[in-house]
């Protein structure tokens, strides 16, 4: 790559997440495989289950033959947009089973979780299977569209790595 000057971000992401892309690409991972793996990677990193995209993720690696390093790397970046969707994901389930919305917003479930974490998570609970089944409808065409994108981006960076090998 060149050897301008980075910014502190661009450094990052660069040490984080495109010298390890590169490198897979060097291994011998294809283009389309890595597209796939980043992918699924992303999708299952952001369901509203927490603490189970780690499991999926493997799991999902083994029964299609996904390259895991990847695949976790991806998950491990999604974790902030996990976060993110979590309460967009419990409402698009409340809409999509008919619930009545549960009052929720970040500072109620802060103040829930002090106040009665037992009982908030029990509210919570009962809307977590609504909100994977919609993460669910919206996750699958999102992870083949971002696989779809992702693929020539990998070929040119494949073709490119090619070119500077000694």
């Amino acid at each position: 790559m060149s050897n301008l000057p980075l910014g502190p971000t661009v450094g990052w992401l660069r040490r984080r997440l495109l010298d390890p892309m590169a490198a897979l690409l060097r291994q011998g991972l294809s283009p389309q495989g890595l597209a796939w793996s980043l992918a699924v990677g992303l999708a299952l990193g952001v369901n509203p289950v927490m603490g189970t995209s780690t499991l999926l993720c493997a799991l999902a690696g083994v029964a299609f033959r996904l390259n895991q390093p990847a695949l976790q790397l991806a998950n491990y970046l999604a974790y902030p947009l996990q976060l993110l969707l979590l309460i967009p994901f419990i409402r698009a389930g409340e809409r999509l089973t008919g619930q009545a919305p549960l009052p929720l917003s970040v500072s109620v479930l802060v103040h829930g979780a002090k106040a009665d974490a037992w009982g908030t998570l029990v509210a919570l609970g009962s809307r977590l299977l609504p909100a994977f089944l919609a993460w669910a409808l919206l996750a699958l065409p999102a992870m083949a569209l971002l696989a779809v994108a992702l693929r020539p981006v990998f070929s040119a960076v494949a073709a490119r790595t090619r070119r500077e090998a000694p």
